[in-house]
């Protein structure tokens, strides 16, 4: 399903960062057309600054971070946003905004999470050891809760699982149907094998309503099938097919003969 159809970047008179950004200073429209879309270019291009941007536009949550309106790290990004306007097929009301660094910080927020349940379960053992088990259960029950509906969502503890496995614990227990996702380089913690488990997700999640629109510079996740892919090495960015990528073309130069490339080290 697509939700969002568009934005436009207005001029805007400021060459400071972010508005002296290639892909900024050149593009006006970017269309979105495909329920899902990828953003490609080599660092510094621009994509991860329009899609921050385009998060704080769409009001989104954030996984891992504080919100988009006073997350230090999106200063620009607010800035930028008040030069956007967005045209919308039907307006979103769930979905939520990724970064991989993001993903991380949150990790280790549920690991503290989990073991101050743990921690608080123990000392009401201790505090209640004298008493009946019935009071002692009626005082762990809100506790127990809490930590049992952690469990529920995100699985009996991310930190035992590889990043990976635990990135698509996340990426599963948070979506929703008929939502906007925005990602940037969510193949960060992932292996190839969990690109493609990643791909398989996104499928369903398409066939459930979902857009997505996602920077990254993985050759696997740009072949979802009928994804329109930006390219931001381009000005103004345009919409590119996937076998013209050099991303794909230097992946597949460099796993058909890696020795071409390794003896120039």
């Amino acid at each position: 399903m697509i939700h969002l159809r568009s934005l436009r970047l207005t001029p805007h008179p400021s060459d400071e960062y972010p508005f002296n950004v290639p892909a900024v200073l050149a593009s006006r429209t970017l269309a979105f057309t495909a329920s899902v879309t990828f953003f490609v270019g080599e660092n510094g291009s621009g994509k991860s600054t329009l899609l921050e941007s385009l998060a704080v536009k769409c009001r989104l949550p954030t996984v891992g971070s504080d919100d988009v309106a006073t997350d230090a790290t999106l200063r620009h990004a607010r800035r930028l946003a008040d030069s956007m306007k967005l045209s919308w097929e039907h307006r979103a009301q769930r979905g939520f905004f990724l970064r991989a660094e993001d993903f991380f910080g949150f990790t280790r927020r549920l690991a503290i999470e989990r073991a101050g349940f743990k921690e608080r379960l123990a000392e009401i053992e201790k505090e209640y050891e004298d008493r009946s088990d019935y009071a002692k259960q009626l005082a762990m029950g809100p506790v127990r809760g809490s930590l049992d509906a952690l469990q529920r969502s995100y699985g009996e503890d991310l930190d035992a699982h590889s990043h990976g496995e635990s990135f698509l614990k996340l990426f599963q227990a948070r979506f929703a149907p008929d939502g906007l996702y925005l990602l940037d380089e969510p193949e960060a913690p992932l292996s190839p094998t969990s690109q493609l488990a990643l791909l398989s997700m996104l499928q369903e999640m398409v066939g459930r309503g979902g857009q997505f629109i996602i920077a990254t510079h993985s050759p696997i996740l740009l072949a979802f099938p009928g994804a329109v892919i930006w390219s931001f090495d381009e000005q103004p960015p345009r919409a590119v097919p996937y076998d013209e990528l050099e991303h794909v073309r230097v992946t597949r130069d460099f796993l058909a003969s890696p020795e071409r490339y390794l003896r120039h080290l």
